[in-house]
């Protein structure tokens, strides 16, 4: 039974209004304003709260009649909320018609549409999202595209007699003996369950779970003390040896202790998954006691099977404690399995938004409670929920394959291009094909203009929709004191037009809901708002047409229904050019199913409009978008193209051969926009012209359409609209360049936009903000864009907090020449209360230091570069400054896979299978350091990107992940170690995958600080070599150029692993700041602006010593160097023969006894028979086998003369001649075969005492029942009659290297182990892994987890059993 909604009621006290969160696309490259969401969820953006308050608007709106209000609309004081109203305000659908229409027609609620919801994950779980309002399930499928939770089950074992199996994570997994599994093969994988959680949950289970260790480890430190102490207490003095190594022992255990609570990083529990097919179905079963406190709980016998969830509609749960949703399903028979969790509550929501459905709760249903789901998850969890090119060309496959109505889309982000690339185009195809109705988010970055995002705002088969808040939202959902007079676009929401031209935005719908979200959080529902809230409510009331269409025979499609939204939307505020803000309107249901039916029997038909400008045949735009000052100062003649567009399956004969219409053209001012008054139109389109006359405009923005109406059915209203955008700026004439706008006044919601031609000359802004006549704190956003072609809006923007009247300083690059808005909004619910006006002064100083360079390369040649500087427009401060940070290096592959992808879920709707290529570049740190991958061809690209989809995985030797990406890479620390990068690219086109096979890839390195170089300037062109003529600042004055020198970065300088054709680069500045001070401004990429420098390192110098004395004259006859060689070949050969088999191992030991025979004590041969030995794989008699090597590191030691040896490395002499460095390599070499001959006999004879103990239970027992404080050292004189060869064999490798060193100190730690000093043992495991530089070894961390068993504390072998499958996972996760 559900939880009933509690009801408060606050009394009515002023305060001021909450601000909820808005979930800003996250690819923004520019953060937005500091808000912060459920793990960025939304790229197109929406927020989450508890209960909260966020929204905007352009100007004061007239909101269509709502029952909300009673006959004074702005009369606030009569405004009250009952308890239905207010839960209706919750989720609105009253704004949208869905209410009127519903209540006319109960039974077209959604039923018989189906809804892909494309988001982060929808929960199965979640609150109203069982069954529909007519008892059918909710969901019929959940999908994760992403591949974020897949697990390999490749591997096939089988059940033991007593019906176990060994787990992928080595456990033992009892099975339940009622599955039917015919074949008796069970398929095994584990998945670290974190990898499929959320960052939220996982940080709650972290902070739950550190609770109980703490606890563990606790108690296991007060054991220790206590240990200690009584040990001190029963020995005082500590003058006997052993006594004083036991101390140590027990004082090393409790700082061990204390250390871990420090280090801990909990990286998850395991959870182990097996697949079978019980001969109808594949199953699933999940063994997650790694998450449970109760060890009776989690098995794998316990666990109900899931199939996939399409068959059954089944999911579980991984625990109680996280009350996280799981859904299996299996792909390419058997080998795949993908655990599907959500990557964030925001899918969820979107869905909860479309269709929930409470029975006892109505007024909380979705807009469209009858209509189905099914969810691809398009959310990549290792991406923290940012969306992939797999995930999104997936998601549509299923969305075909599942034969849906409708696609939802709550993401975006800004693009290169509008309506174009490879996501695009397969979207054109869904909707133009396959009659799939696409609704998407325009985006949160508003409010200025063209902030539209992709896909939504900028493609032209997708519906985008703003985000809209009604007076009752605002009082219910937000919570605010007082609701607006007047319903209004959020502040936040994205306008158009596109960079083309096109409108941008197409409806509007309410952006703000409380809705539900996944169990995980703990709760049933929460409030978010943005325009990913506005797409699912669009997206609930377009089901509801469609449900009524169906039921009556009416045929669906995206051109009719699309058509019917734009004609029968409300327009939100007064003037034409609020369509910007909020396109066509809000959205009316009951209107546009009235429309659709009237217009049943019209074709369906869309009329796609090309625009060019006459005489150019580029670029072509879908309106005509007049932005630049010099466009805006003549008339223009446009070529507009009208091309009806049918559904791919219509009649040549039936349907395109009749079409024919007669359009009136109207044009909104013909004054300005002029055209055709007349236009027949058949199926192969109709081209004319247009002109535009925008000279007797005045300042500001101007919008206008030109639209043509069926001159027989003029009811159908305008069959198809070019939108007309211009802005024409104001000229800055007055020098310095100063603008300035004053008394602006401002209520909550309204926007000021002030377009301005940015001189010629400028390259920053410096800005002040001045607020005045207000009381309670007043919020702002402050955006400025500017268009430059092929490049993403160059946007800047700010959030301003004003608590009492005061000024705030701003400082951001501009682009001369190009027009600038500047776009300033009072926060929609900012102010609501307090019924005073803010004054705004706003003052801009425009700043330009003009180069001769854009961006500086230094060719790599000691010659400088020369900067020719001028100030076009005011006296400015010349202060060049100038950094190199960064390294690029550059890499090909050393390996490319092409293959074919094996399952349907890569097999586009065409019926072309997708085709992976796999490239494999290796790159090594000799240090650590935070590193980036970067592909100039493919980042930062998803939308306006042709090709598919990339992912990226940064491996270490062990196959330990450290970082994984896509089109946007980010640094990741990586410590010093050898790496593998894996790219995988794919496409259906193995033509293109085969020209990427060698795709440059640079890794990109942060240098350390004391590794930065900045660079000098000079005044004359042989500053640099000579020393002389530095040059620090200038004074620029305008018309006069003034040229100075960068010089190139000193070869000293240069950091360490700079190969050949790498790339240093950094910022070069060249201005300074009003208002920094004299030590100031030092760091150019602070400078507001800042370019590009780089300097290409050339060829390492040649080594002058190279070559000196390597042809020394020999004193030894032709015969002996004859010799010598046949020796050294023989002894060549025999290291390189092979000991796979029986017989081969049988040949190696009769030559190994030849060449010793032939070359007795000859110590290269035999360091190179014990080097065989040691390399021997398959070892069936471990002692015999330790024996052999044992013998063999004696016959070293014994052909070495150690008195020789120890003579020579007493004296403390540097070798002056070449015979004495001769001698010295000798001996060096004859040193290393020693000790490395003791460290393999020490671990030998270790491993050989360690088997015999193993053989002996009474030893065992014996040793088992010692306490620590009466540990002997076996060292000592009492340790037995043998002598004790381990400790002989340390205490002679002691005399020749330290044994605390990483690479012998592996049996100091075995000393300390067999001595019975498991504290100190563990001290130096520790010293080890932190020492060794390279990768580390999992002997070691295995020495370390036996430690851990050896000495009882459990908690942190499980702590650091978990470790190892992070640090040496069995293989690299799948792609």
């Amino acid at each position: 039974m559900q939880n009933p909604v509690i009801l408060l009621k606050l009394p009515s006290v002023l305060s001021s209004p909450h601000n909820s969160l808005i979930i800003r696309p996250t690819r923004f490259r520019n953060k937005r304003r500091g808000k912060q969401g459920w793990n960025g969820a939304s790229r197109s953006g929406s927020s989450s709260s508890g209960f909260g308050s966020g929204a905007e608007s352009v100007r004061v709106r007239a909101m269509p009649s709502s029952s909300y209000f009673g006959d004074d609309n702005g009369s606030l004081r009569n405004f009250k909320l009952s308890e239905s109203t207010f839960l209706a305000s919750l989720m609105p659908k009253k704004e949208i018609g869905a209410d009127r229409f519903l209540e006319a027609n109960p039974e077209f609620d959604g039923r018989g549409a189906l809804i892909a919801i494309f988001d982060s994950g929808v929960d199965p779980a979640a609150a109203g999202l069982q069954v529909t309002s007519d008892g059918k399930p909710k969901i019929l499928d959940v999908i994760d595209c992403t591949g974020s939770g897949d697990v390999d089950t490749s591997e096939v074992v089988k059940a033991d007699e007593n019906g176990c199996i060994r787990g992928a994570s080595g456990a033992q997994l009892v099975l339940n003996s009622s599955w039917k599994n015919p074949s008796g093969e069970w398929r095994v994988g584990y998945k670290l369950v974190y990898e499929l959680f959320t960052d939220k949950l996982t940080s709650r289970l972290k902070e739950e779970r550190k609770k109980k260790w703490d606890e563990q480890n606790q108690e296991a430190i007060a054991e220790a003390v206590k240990r200690l102490d009584e040990f001190d207490q029963k020995h005082g003095k500590l003058e006997d040896t052993n006594h004083k190594r036991i101390h140590e022992d027990l004082q090393n255990r409790v700082d061990y202790l204390r250390k871990q609570a420090d280090s801990y990083d909990d990286k998850g529990p395991i959870i182990d998954a097996v697949v079978w097919h019980d001969g109808e179905v594949w199953r699933v079963a999940l063994d997650t006691q790694s998450l449970e406190d109760d060890a009776d709980c989690g098995k794998l016998a316990d666990f109900v099977p899931l199939t996939n969830f399409r068959i059954e509609r089944k999911f579980g749960i991984f625990s109680k404690l996280d009350a996280c949703t799981v859904v299996a399903n299996v792909y390419d028979e058997g080998n795949v399995l993908s655990l599907v969790t959500d990557s964030s509550p925001h899918g969820t929501h979107v869905a909860g938004i479309t269709s929930a459905f409470h029975p006892k709760e109505p007024l909380l249903n979705g807009v469209a409670p009858g209509a189905q789901l099914i969810s691809c998850k398009i959310g990549d969890s290792r991406l923290g929920s940012m969306e992939t090119g797999t995930g999104l060309i997936r998601a549509l496959i299923a969305a075909v394959e599942h034969k849906c109505d409708l696609i939802n889309m709550s993401y975006g982000e800004p693009t290169l291009l509008p309506d174009y690339g490879r996501f695009v185009d397969l979207v054109n195809e869904v909707v133009n094909k396959h009659r799939l109705i696409f609704v998407s988010s325009a985006g949160n970055s508003g409010p200025a203009l063209s902030t539209v995002g992709a896909p939504g705002g900028t493609s032209s088969s997708i519906i985008g929709v703003g985000a809209y808040v009604s007076p009752a939202m605002a009082a219910g959902a937000h919570s605010v004191v007082e609701a607006p007079p007047e319903g209004l676009e959020y502040t936040w929401s994205s306008r158009g037009p596109t960079a083309d031209g096109d409108l941008g935005v197409c409806i509007s719908a309410p952006g703000g809901a409380i809705a539900p979200v996944p169990t995980w959080t703990l709760q049933r529902r929460m409030l978010m708002n943005g325009t990913s809230m506005a797409s699912p409510s669009a997206c609930g009331g377009i089901a509801l047409i469609i449900s009524a269409m169906k039921a009556q025979g009416i045929c669906v499609s995206p051109y009719s229904v699309r058509k019917a939204l734009e004609n029968t939307s409300v327009p939100i505020g007064n003037l034409l050019e609020d369509k910007l803000s909020a396109g066509h309107g809000l959205m009316q249901v009951d209107k546009a199913h009235e429309y659709l039916q009237q217009s049943r029997n019209l074709p369906c038909v869309w009329y796609d409009i090309k625009v060019n400008q006459a005489g150019k045949s580029t670029p072509v735009s879908r309106g005509i978008y007049i932005r630049e000052p010099s466009a805006s100062q003549q008339s223009t003649e446009w070529t507009v193209q009208v091309g009806p567009k049918f559904h791919e399956d219509a009649s040549n004969l039936d349907e395109l051969v009749p079409f024919e219409e007669c359009i009136e053209l109207h044009s909104s001012n013909e004054a300005v926009v002029r055209a055709p008054e007349y236009l027949l139109l058949t199926h192969n389109g109709r081209t004319f012209n247009v002109v535009v006359d925008p000279t007797n405009l005045s300042e500001g923005l101007h919008y206008y359409e030109l639209y043509g109406v069926d001159c027989k059915a003029p009811w159908r209203g305008p069959l198809f609209r070019i939108p007309i955008t211009i802005t024409k700026p104001m000229t800055v004439i007055n020098r310095p360049p100063l603008v300035t706008f004053p008394r602006m006044a401002f209520v909550p919601g309204q926007i000021e936009r002030r377009f301005i031609d940015v001189p010629r000359g400028a390259t920053w802004v410096e800005a002040t903000m001045q607020t005045s006549g207000f009381d309670t704190s007043r919020r702002f956003f402050v955006d400025t864009v500017q268009l430059c072609p092929l490049q993403r809006p160059l946007k800047w923007e700010s959030v301003v907090t004003f608590s009492s009247p005061s000024a705030k300083s701003f400082s951001f690059s501009v682009v001369g020449g190009q027009t600038m808005e500047l776009a300033i909004a009072q926060f929609w619910s900012s102010g609501i209360g307090s019924h005073e006006t803010t004054i705004v002064d706003f003052e801009i100083t425009f700043h330009g230091i003009n180069i001769n360079q854009e961006e500086v390369v230094l060719d790599g040649s000691e010659a400088p570069i020369r900067i020719d500087a001028e100030a076009l427009l005011a006296s400015e401060k010349l202060v060049p400054a100038a950094i190199l940070n960064k390294i690029r290096i550059p890499y090909r592959p050393i390996e490319a896979k092409l293959s074919t992808l094996p399952t349907d879920r890569d097999k586009l709707p065409s019926g072309k299978q997708i085709l992976a290529l796999k490239l494999i570049y290796k790159f090594k740190l000799e240090e650590g350091a935070e590193v980036k991958p970067s592909i100039p061809l493919l980042n930062n690209r998803i939308y306006d990107n042709k090709f598919e989809s990339q992912f990226y995985m940064i491996s270490d030797s062990n196959k330990r992940v450290y970082a994984m990406g896509d089109v946007y890479p980010e640094s990741s620390k990586l410590p010093k170690g050898e790496y593998t990068l894996q790219l995988y690219l794919r496409h259906d086109n193995v033509q293109y995958l085969e020209k990427m096979k060698q795709l440059v890839l640079f890794i990109e390195r942060k240098l350390e600080d004391k590794e930065v170089i900045r660079l000098s300037f000079f005044s004359q062109p042989d500053g640099p070599l000579m020393g002389n003529g530095s040059f620090k600042s200038s004074l620029l004055v305008p018309g006069k150029k003034e040229a100075f020198y960068v010089g190139p970065p000193s070869k000293d300088k240069l950091p360490k692993n700079a190969p050949q054709g790498s790339v240093l680069y950094g910022a070069i500045s060249y201005g300074k700041l009003s208002y920094f001070g004299d030590g100031e401004g030092k760091n150019p990429q602070k400078n507001p602006a800042s370019h590009q420098i780089s300097y290409i390192v050339p060829a390492n110098k040649l080594d002058e010593d190279k070559g000196k004395g390597s042809s020394p004259t020999s004193t030894k006859s032709i015969s002996e160097r004859i010799e010598e060689e046949v020796r050294d070949a023989k002894i060549k050969v025999f290291a390189s023969l092979k000991r796979d088999s029986e017989e081969e191992c049988s040949e190696w030991e009769k030559l190994s006894s030849s060449l010793k025979s032939e070359y007795p004590n000859y110590t290269p041969l035999l360091a190179k028979i014990l080097e065989g030995l040691l390399s021997q794989n398959k070892v069936e008699d471990k002692i015999s086998h330790n024996e052999k090597v044992i013998d063999a590191a004696n016959e070293v030691v014994g052909s070495i003369d150690r008195e020789e040896l120890a003579k020579f490395f007493a004296m403390k002499s540097e070798p002056e001649e070449e015979e004495a460095e001769n001698l010295k390599k000798k001996m060096e070499y004859a040193r290393d075969h020693l000790v490395e001959a003791l460290y393999q006999k020490g671990l030998a004879l270790a491993e050989t005492e360690s088997l015999e103990a193993e053989k002996s239970t009474d030893l065992a027992a014996s040793e088992g029942a010692k306490d620590v404080d009466e540990a002997v050292d076996l060292s000592g004189p009492e340790s037995g009659v043998q002598p004790d060869l381990f400790e002989e064999t340390f205490k002679e490798l002691k005399k020749w290297v330290d044994a605390k060193s990483s690479k012998h100190g592996t049996l100091l730690l075995i000393r300390e182990r067999r001595s019975g000093r498991l504290g100190t043992a563990l001290k130096v495991a520790n010293d080890l892994i932190q020492e060794n530089g390279d990768p580390p070894k999992k002997k070691l961390y295995d020495l370390k987890l036996s430690l851990l068993e050896e000495i009882g504390w459990s908690h942190l072998v499980k702590y650091e059993k978990q470790w190892l499958y992070v640090r040496f996972p069995e293989s690299l996760p799948l792609f």
